[in-house]
């Protein structure tokens, strides 16, 4: 079993930045292909990004492309979601997922493994 925990979200003003953590436990995370999606009130869980258990191939959605980053560090079992420019429409919970297989994908179902979630919130 894989324990995703995140951590990092909290209110923000609207153009702010803020990184978010999810360190990983109980299994060897470079295995893993890693992804950040995010539910905000109302609304589906959607993708945000992505990035292969190989660090080099990453995807971002489009509302985020350019604003946001993910990276990792397998040596320190920690995804990062680094988020620039940030917009009230980012607000949500933000959710890190882990998918046994060299690349990461966009399905909901396609993950193995979740963690709890964090809040971001940005004010106007």
């Amino acid at each position: 079993q894989l324990q995703l925990v995140e951590s990092g979200g909290r209110l923000v003003q609207a153009g702010g930045s803020l990184r978010l953590s999810c360190a990983a436990s109980g299994r060897t995370f470079s295995n893993y292909a890693m992804g950040w999606f995010r539910q905000a009130p109302g609304k589906e869980r959607e993708f945000v990004a992505g990035i292969s258990k190989i660090v080099g191939r990453t995807r971002y959605a489009d509302s985020v492309k350019g604003r946001f980053t993910i990276s990792r560090d397998n040596a320190k079992n920690t995804l990062y979601l680094q988020m620039d420019s940030l917009k009230p429409e980012d607000t949500a919970v933000y959710y890190c997922a882990a998918k046994q297989a060299t690349n990461y994908d966009t399905p909901i179902a396609n993950y193995d493994y979740w963690g709890q979630g964090t809040q971001v919130t940005v004010s106007s």
